[in-house]
């Protein structure tokens, strides 16, 4: 099981990297945001990462309850005020608003199963919310 469970763990943090990483040419769709949100942006990227990394770290310690209230907080439906979501929605393609809506919908959805206790489940939805991330990092790229 821990084996199982390290290479969930590699695998999650590798699908973080979007697949154009070593690519010539990048072909994802450019987003453009006025400076001070393009920071605020990629600051919200880099703590849904360090929260994920967390998740992870405690869900190896077998510690469910306290992944679930990091991604609930940090990266569920409670964290988008904090995120400061509906003024960042405007600047957003369609397509990338609803990828990101629907990570955080997945988030909420894996602290629900996290607090459960059951691993494999709580495992099964935390993939839910790395395929999001997965999908917008494939698709969209912050100018």
């Amino acid at each position: 099981m821990k084996n199982s469970f390290k290479i969930v763990c590699v695998l999650a943090l590798i699908a973080a990297i979007p697949p154009s990483a070593g690519a010539a040419e990048d072909a994802r769709e450019k987003v453009n945001f006025p400076e001070m949100m393009k920071q605020h942006q990629l600051s919200n990227m880099r703590d849904h990462l360090a929260a994920l990394n967390e998740i992870l770290s405690l869900l190896a310690k077998s510690e469910l309850d306290k992944a679930a209230d990091i991604a609930e907080h940090r990266l569920g439906m409670t964290s988008m005020v904090a995120h400061n979501a509906s003024h960042m929605a405007p600047y957003m393609p369609k397509g990338m608003q609803d990828i990101g809506t629907e990570m955080h919908h997945a988030a909420s959805r894996f602290a629900m199963a996290a607090q459960e206790g059951d691993l494999s489940r709580a495992l099964d939805s935390l993939s839910k919310v790395t395929q999001q991330c997965v999908a917008c990092h494939s698709t969209y790229r912050v100018q």
